[in-house]
């Protein structure tokens, strides 16, 4: 049950939807169900090599709370 990203192409709103199969996906904005699947990013927590240092978005080098570098 992945969650995709929309934008309506009747009223411009973007909306995260999770779409189960069989659903079909609806602007919680106008209720319409024309939409275009948007490319979202996506964010995974790896360390790189036996340092223990990782890097993330809010940082550089590794060495924010969020990432606990």
């Amino acid at each position: 049950m992945p969650i995709f990203e929309y934008r309506c192409r009747k009223c411009g709103e973007v909306f995260e939807c999770l779409v189960r199969k069989g659903d079909v996906p609806v602007c919680p904005g106008c209720g319409s169900e024309d939409l275009t699947k948007l490319m979202s990013m996506f964010s995974t927590n790896v360390r790189e090599g036996s340092g223990g240092q990782s890097s993330c978005a809010a940082c550089s080098g590794g060495t924010c709370s969020t990432c606990k570098g």
